[in-house]
Parts: C-alpha cells; sequence; structure tokens
C-alpha cells in the first residue's frame, strides 16, 4: 500500500464496525443492560475474524489498486467469505440463537460504511501528487531589449503559426494537444521570444523568473492540482509588467460533471459525483476537513468553479479577457492590471463579510450567508461587463451564485445575519442598501454624496417602488432621502410598512 498503513486501515476499520455494532444495539427494543454483555465477546472474535480475513485477502488496498468498481465487489465479496466463515462458526459453537438483527445488521452496516470509506480512498488516491512533473522550458526563456505590447482587449492581429519553432510546437502538443497549441498560438506571437512558457503546479518555477523579464507567461499544467492558487498567482503578477499576459488552465465544477456523467453509467455516474464533489469540494472548504484533506492529497485535482477561480485570478491583480474551452479544460487569457490585494483571510464557510460602504464613506463589513462561489464578491466588474442588468438591479445569469444560493435569495435567507450589523449599530432597519465599491461608482455623485449621509438599511425603498432599471433604482433611493432628510421618523415609518405590504401581498422581489 502506497498511502496509509495496514495499521490505520484497521483502525478504521474496527472504529467502523464498533459503530455498527453499538447501533444495531441501540435499534434492538431491549435493555442494553442485557444485550452489552451477552454480545461483547462473540463481537470481539468476530472482530478479530474480520480484521484477519481483510488482511489477508488485501481488502484495504482494494480502492489503490482497482477502479471503484471493481475495488467495492472486492469488499463485497470478501465479506460474503467472512458472513459464510461466522456462520459456520456460530452454527459449530451453538451461538445460532443470537439475534439476526445484531449480527447480520452489524456486518451490513459495516459493510455500508467500509463502501463509503472505500471512495473516499479511492478518491485520495486519485489525488495523490506523485512525483513532480513541473518543467520549465529554458529554451523558450528568451528575451530582447524591447516587447511589442499586444493589446487583446482589441481583435488580436494575423499571427504567423506556419514557422513556429519546431521545438516550441512539439513541447506544447506534449504537454496538451494540437487544440491548445493552436489557441496559444492565436492568442500570442510564439515566433517573438517575449514569454515564458512553464508547466508546473509550483511557484518555485515561477520565483525563480527574472523580474519583468518577460511580457507573457504561460503555464500548461491545471491549477485544479495547486496547493496554494493564490500564491502561485501572487509570484506571476510579481514577475509581469504591466499589461503583462498570463494564460492558464483549469477544469472547472461544471466541465468535470460532464466528464464524470460520460465516463460512467447512468445511477452510478450520480454516485460517483456525489461523493467526488463531497471529498473534492466541500472538504477543503471547511476548518475540520480541510487539513486532512491537504495532508493527504496536497490540494491535487481539487474540484474548482469557474467563479471560483476568476476571483482567485482578479483578487490576484489580473483581469481576465478570454476564456476557450478545449477538450475538458477551460483556458483563459488574464492581463496584469494592479498589484494583488493580498486577501489573508479569504472565506469558505457558510457566514461571510462583504465589505460595503457605510455612513460617511466608512467602510463596514456586512454579515450574510454565502450565496456565491469563494472569492466571487472580486468578479462585479467581470459580470457586469459581460452580462446585462435584469430588472432590479442584478446581473442576469450570474454564473458566481450557487444552486443553495438561489434558494436562499428567494426566501431571504441570505440576509438574516445581517442583523448582526443592525444590532452593532452600522445599520438600521430602513435605508438605503449598502453597496459595494463597484455598485457606487456606478451611481451619480450626487445621490453618492446623499446616500453616505446616513446609515444604510436592512429593508431598502426597493421594496416600495419596484424599479426596474438602475436609473430607475437611483431615482427611488434619492426620492426616499430626500423624504427622509425633512421627516426621518416618519419617513422610514410610512417606507416600512409599504415595502411590508408588496412584500406579503404583491410578491415584491429583488431577484
Amino acid at each position: 500500500m502506497n498511502r496509509r498503513s495496514v495499521f490505520v486501515n484497521t483502525v478504521v476499520d474496527i472504529a467502523a464496525l464498533t459503530i455498527a455494532f453499538l447501533i444495531m444495539i441501540w435499534i434492538k427494543p431491549a435493555s442494553k443492560r442485557v444485550y452489552l454483555p451477552t454480545y461483547l465477546t462473540p463481537f470481539l472474535f468476530f472482530l478479530v475474524i474480520w480484521i484477519i480475513i481483510s488482511i489477508i485477502s488485501r481488502k484495504y488496498s482494494a480502492p489503490e489498486k482497482y477502479s471503484i468498481s471493481r475495488a467495492a465487489g472486492h469488499i463485497l465479496l470478501t465479506n460474503i467469505i467472512i458472513t459464510g466463515l461466522l456462520t459456520i462458526f456460530m452454527y459449530a459453537f451453538r451461538y445460532e440463537s443470537y439475534s439476526r438483527i445484531i449480527v447480520l445488521g452489524t456486518i451490513t452496516l459495516g459493510t455500508a460504511f467500509e463502501l463509503f470509506f472505500a471512495f473516499c480512498d479511492h478518491f485520495i488516491c486519485n489525488a495523490k501528487p506523485g512525483p513532480d512533473t513541473s518543467k520549465v522550458f529554458e529554451a523558450y526563456q528568451r528575451t530582447v531589449g524591447r516587447y511589442t505590447e499586444i493589446p487583446l482587449a482589441e481583435p488580436l492581429p494575423a499571427i504567423d503559426i506556419v514557422h513556429v519553432p519546431e521545438d516550441i510546437r512539439d513541447a506544447i502538443i506534449e504537454e496538451s494537444n494540437t487544440e491548445v497549441f493552436t489557441f496559444i498560438s492565436n492568442c500570442i506571437d510564439l515566433n517573438f521570444p517575449d514569454y515564458s512558457l512553464l508547466s508546473t503546479t509550483t511557484r518555485f518555477n515561477v520565483d525563480k523568473l527574472p523580474e519583468k523579464a518577460y511580457h507573457k507567461i504561460v503555464n500548461l499544467r491545471r491549477i485544479n492540482d495547486m496547493r496554494y492558487i493564490n500564491k502561485f498567482f501572487e509570484s506571476v503578477n510579481r514577475k509581469l509588467p504591466e499589461q503583462g499576459i498570463f494564460i492558464g488552465c483549469f477544469e472547472s465544477k461544471n466541465l468535470r460533471k460532464q466528464r464524470i456523467f460520460k465516463k460512467y453509467p447512468p445511477v452510478f455516474n450520480s454516485i460517483y459525483y456525489f461523493f467526488d464533489f463531497i471529498i473534492k469540494r466541500v472538504f477543503p472548504k471547511f476548518t475540520l476537513t480541510k487539513g486532512i484533506y491537504f495532508f493527504l492529497t496536497r490540494g491535487n485535482n481539487r474540484v474548482l468553479s469557474k467563479a471560483e477561480v476568476f476571483g482567485r485570478l482578479y483578487s490576484c491583480g489580473f483581469e481576465v479577457i478570454s476564456e476557450q474551452s478545449i477538450q475538458g479544460l477551460l483556458y483563459y487569457i488574464a492581463r496584469k492590471v494592479r498589484k494583488p490585494y493580498y486577501d489573508e483571510n479569504p472565506t469558505y464557510g457558510p457566514l461571510i463579510k462583504l465589505r460595503r460602504i457605510g455612513k460617511n464613506g466608512k467602510i463596514i463589513y456586512v454579515y450574510k450567508f454565502r450565496t456565491m462561489h469563494p472569492f466571487a464578491e472580486y468578479l462585479q466588474e467581470y459580470v457586469y461587463n459581460k452580462s446585462d442588468l435584469q430588472e432590479g438591479g442584478k446581473f442576469k445569469d450570474d454564473f458566481r451564485v450557487t444552486t443553495l444560493g438561489k434558494i436562499f435569495r428567494k426566501f431571504w435567507l441570505d440576509e438574516f445575519p445581517m442583523f448582526i450589523n443592525f444590532f452593532k449599530g452600522e445599520m438600521k432597519l430602513f435605508g438605503v442598501r449598502p453597496l459595494s465599491e463597484h455598485y457606487y461608482s456606478l451611481y451619480s455623485k450626487e445621490l453618492q454624496e446623499k446616500r453616505i449621509k446616513y446609515k444604510p438599511g436592512l429593508i431598502p425603498p426597493f421594496y416600495v417602488d419596484m424599479p426596474k432599471s438602475l436609473e430607475e433604482i437611483e431615482a427611488s433611493e434619492m426620492k426616499y432621502l430626500i423624504a427622509y432628510e425633512k421627516h426621518p421618523f416618519r419617513t422610514d415609518w410610512k417606507y416600512f410598512w409599504k415595502a411590508v405590504w408588496n412584500i406579503l401581498f404583491k410578491s415584491a422581489r429583488s431577484s
């Protein structure tokens, strides 16, 4: 076995079987004082037989050695053999009077636990880092005294890909494929030596590059296999000049789902995807499981959403100017526009704090339940440029919002934690929304100045006037603020009950 010792597997299996046994004792409708003393010695004997045969059959190494379906079959076959032997022992030593519910139930539940751990073990083993295969193509790390900047936001000029040096073409095709070579060739001029070509998951190879020497850095390894993604992006940012280009790739959550559902047969593909999502997407996000996950996998083969990767790029000083899906991977072209934010405490959990503009322009952190992918907050400008605002001033088809987040938003569940800001004195019950700096910049100067005179509110005037465009939202807020300046209490009282009426009886919604 490559990853975990027989001792560790034995301890895990003993714990699973003990839990299964205690559950069956608890289910059995009788006093625990009767069953525990009666079954304790036979259970210990059963445990010894179970472990010995499991070790002999090499059941614990099945998830590493075989495919997940073959590993599950190996576990089931081994447990059937163990059940047969235990049945023979029961009849030989006249234990047949023991409860079938406890005996067979313990075996069945223990097998279920083993299959679950087998799924976990299989995914972890598939994600193990293995040897370092990072490549730095020294032959292509060349530079000249000056480079010609290509404004990629505009149509690219015709690039001669026929005369690209053969060694460069072969290297890219070997690491990726012909389509990737064509994509990169159409993005940058591979004949002009102002780029660095890498295939690495560690920032060490990036840190070795001279600063500001290359106008373009291309990395052919997918981001899913990086342990410290933001640190890698920050290193790339330091090495590039202003307006420098960074090209990379990753397997997005949606592309991964398509691959799994295409690879495995119906029903089984859903089961596989469920465990894959839990282990490789959920586990890395929680403090309790994150340390164990990264210790075992080094962050290899992680599930990443498009919103999270692009959000990380924006937080590290890049803007995404182009993207293309090629053979199951999403390739992006990003341009350096500033220095990284160096976010030392990114949030992954269900409760988040959002940076918002409060009274007197002071930055406050508004509490909400998470409805977007991590780092999605940095993508407001990107989504604004790519999408149209729908009625109510929300982004249309906002890919940053998770499936659960849509449900939370529909019933305002995500906004309940904002009462923390209310009790802290940073917000009042009724008032204009607390806005992000990007959204705030879209408002007129007059409205900006008037907004920051007062605290933002939990319930906005939106629910009174139900505006359908950004201009109408500005007009609605201006009308409220003018009225509030004259009669603060009376205005809030009137607006509050109008908003409640529209929400309860006219199904007023903000999205």
